[in-house]
């Protein structure tokens, strides 16, 4: 075999540059010479394109983390966020799989519980208006660039926060106004309705901060009166069908009273711990049950049933 050329056709080899090999992938051949500037040239454009290749998908990887803060790219948990370059790269590469993507999400989602758990608990204490990004922040554990990562202000926060929760009340209040109601007696009836409703208001103080006040984001709003509506015809139902003979405008006046009631009673078991929540709660189921009890209970036989209409 014919040994391979040591002189200056190597070099290029050696840099990166391809050399010419013969078909049967021997010694490497002489090419002929090129003028010395069109050699400079071409190693140049080469050496651009491969910079400008390998800074692209630099750039791509970073640009997330940059724009949230210089801390935030060390958070493994912001990765689905900002690796979109990063998995581009590696997903040309030997041995990879769904698995890391999969495993980065998850911890995205862990991230983004923690981080909406803080909020709620500042949302408590401070109120809408007193909170900040930089107290959830602290309230979480983590720096304010790593909650930039997933929520670019407080606003966002909040309406992540109020549509989980939104989303649990519909599901508490469709279990409380069930039809097989209907059959228990009125304090019985009472229980099944009411307290699903006042403990998940007592679990998740949140809620009530969330759904009140001016300051709150719109949309936010816009969803409780959607649910407020229908809370109240779901009220009406129960009444209609407890009392089939109610007439209908009374029973849209007797079922926005009931609200009113049971919402001005759960501010007073809001505001209060222990034992007094449960006496507070005991008082308005009375409230409730007095109101209700000689509408939903026949009167005695022989005498009508007693009311007082107001103008």
């Amino acid at each position: 075999m014919p040994e391979a050329r040591t002189g200056k056709a190597a070099a290029p080899a050696q840099s990166g540059e391809q050399g010419v090999r013969s078909p049967r992938g021997g010694s490497t051949t002489e090419a002929p010479a090129a003028e010395p500037g069109a050699s400079a040239a071409a190693t140049a454009g080469a050496t651009d394109g491969a910079r400008t290749g390998a800074n692209t998908g630099a750039t791509n990887g970073a640009t997330g983390g940059a724009a949230a803060g210089p801390d935030t790219a060390e958070d493994p948990a912001a990765e689905p966020r900002t690796t979109a370059g990063a998995d581009g790269g590696a997903a040309n590469g030997p041995g990879t799989g769904a698995a890391r993507p999969r495993r980065r999400q998850a911890r995205g989602e862990a991230r983004i519980a923690q981080l909406l758990e803080a909020a709620a608990n500042v949302f408590r204490v401070s109120g809408y208006n007193g909170a900040s990004t930089n107290a959830i922040a602290r309230e979480a554990g983590v720096s304010p660039g790593t909650l930039y990562q997933f929520f670019p202000n407080k606003e966002a926060i909040a309406i992540e926060l109020g549509d989980q929760l939104m989303h649990r009340w519909r599901e508490t209040y469709g279990a409380a106004f069930s039809p097989s109601d209907v059959e228990l007696p009125l304090d019985r009836m009472l229980d099944a309705v009411l307290d699903p409703l006042i403990a998940f208001n007592c679990e998740n103080p949140a809620f009530a901060v969330l759904t009140h006040g001016s300051e709150i984001p719109g949309v936010i709003t816009q969803e409780h009166d959607v649910l407020h509506a229908a809370m109240l015809t779901r009220t009406e139902q129960l009444l209609s069908t407890v009392l089939p003979d109610l007439p209908a405008e009374q029973a849209h006046r007797i079922a926005g009273m009931s609200f009113v009631l049971f919402k001005a009673g759960l501010d007073l078991v809001m505001s209060h711990e222990g034992s007094e929540r449960e006496a507070y709660i005991r008082e308005l189921k009375t409230v409730m049950y007095r109101y209700l009890e000689p509408l939903a209970c026949d009167p005695p036989a022989g005498e009508a049933a007693r009311r007082i209409d107001t103008p």
